[in-house]
């Protein structure tokens, strides 16, 4: 538990032993599950934890309020990482009302069955005044979940962004922004969005729009530090992402089996270096998990794509990230392709018909590798390299 105003406790847990977030998504440096408590003259408890993390959440709880009731539970979201515990809370807690729009109590039923005629549902601009504090809600849909929204506390310019403005990252001891150094959260940032939120775009533009005159001084989100300090960086990052804007650099991604498709990504990295591209990211898309690879692709301009040909079609790393990047709607690259085969090729046609179809920036000829490779394949990949480092610099 930690203060974080007069009268509004930061009562979350850390999770440092989840070793994928969703079964999919890496945290080497954990992730936290942030939960709020409005002391007022009514008692509000923004967002919850999940199951594994209530009897910590319930100590943080009763460190602010010991043994008083809690009147509101606002769910800004309903995946299980915030509203887990629910079915405890309602136990522990059988006075307080949930607060959600329409699709989360629809939810709450469905994946608990704990909801209670006696629910408050809002809308988009419906207000709830706890004494003090009057709580404002707005209706965020596909950011990520459908029935998504925010809270705003007019008294102290304060917004419960529920996963909007998140990132991975266990909290090391302080939760203010302004109390600790936030720069390694900034990569978790573009990695928790491009990984979790990179498809919806759109309506985080939206929301973004929606909450432009918001007077803002403190954001607190279901996912990593509390931004004060940071709040225009923050917002500027989550903007910039969703109109899939990216930084002077490339990611270079291949997978191959026997060393002759990875050298052709090694010259054409080292063309990209030729035209003076500085930010240069190489992966095997075999060996790095996904979730990097996204990360990098949301950061710079140019993405260059290599794979081997395999039992007549691309290697399945490959075609995995290809999947990936298309079901994230991801628009202005800077693109090339590249790859090798034996005795039929498919590879590199399935890659370069991927960059047409997503309508990417293509300045050059792929380059395809027959069997072994040469010094001769290598500089076509140089040249590739170039090209592309020559466009990116351009655009």
């Amino acid at each position: 538990m930690q203060k974080l105003n007069d009268n509004i406790y930061y009562i979350g847990v850390n999770d440092r032993t989840t070793h994928l977030f969703e079964s999919m998504w890496p945290l080497p440096k954990g992730v936290s599950y942030n939960s709020y408590l409005i002391d007022d003259e009514k008692v509000a408890v923004v967002d919850c934890v999940g199951q594994d993390f209530f009897e910590e959440y319930l100590q943080n709880i009763r460190e602010v309020i010991a043994d008083r009731k809690i009147d509101y539970i606002i769910v800004n979201h309903m995946e299980p990482d915030h509203s887990g515990a629910l079915q405890l809370f309602r136990q522990f807690y059988p006075d307080a009302k949930i607060v959600g729009n329409k699709k989360t109590l629809e939810m709450v039923g469905g994946y608990y069955g704990v909801s209670r005629p006696d629910d408050v549902v809002v809308a988009d601009g419906t207000t709830l005044s706890l004494g003090k504090h009057e709580l404002v809600f707005s209706l965020i849909p596909m950011v990520h979940w459908p029935e998504t929204m925010v809270t705003y506390d007019k008294t102290t310019s304060t917004l419960f962004s529920g996963d909007a403005f998140g990132c991975f990252g266990a909290l090391n001891g302080a939760v203010l922004d302004c109390y600790m150094n936030v720069e390694p959260y900034f990569p978790e940032m573009r990695r928790y969005y491009s990984n979790i939120v990179g498809k919806y775009g759109a309506p985080v533009q939206g929301a973004l729009k929606k909450l432009a005159s918001v007077d803002l001084k403190m954001v607190c989100s279901t996912h990593g530090p509390v931004w004060t300090e940071n709040i225009e960086r923050v917002v500027a990052e989550y903007d910039r992402m969703s109109r899939y804007e990216a930084a002077e650099g490339i990611t270079v991604v291949y997978a191959s089996m026997y060393g002759n498709t990875r050298r052709m990504a090694e010259s054409v990295a080292a063309g990209a270096a030729k035209a003076g591209i500085k930010n240069i990211n190489v992966f095997d898309a075999a060996r790095t998990p996904l979730s990097y690879i996204l990360e990098s692709i949301f950061t710079y301009k140019g993405l260059a794509v290599g794979a081997t040909t395999y039992n007549g079609s691309t290697n399945p790393a490959v075609v995995a990230l290809l999947k990936a990047i298309s079901l994230r709607g991801v628009k202005n690259r800077v693109f090339g392709a590249f790859g090798s085969f034996t005795w039929s090729g498919k590879a590199v046609k399935t890659i370069s018909d991927f960059a047409g179809k997503m309508n990417f920036t293509v300045p050059s000829a792929s380059v395809e590798l027959k069997q072994g490779f040469s010094l001769e394949t290598a500089e076509k990949c140089i040249q590739l390299g170039l090209k592309l480092g020559e466009e990116i610099k351009k655009v």
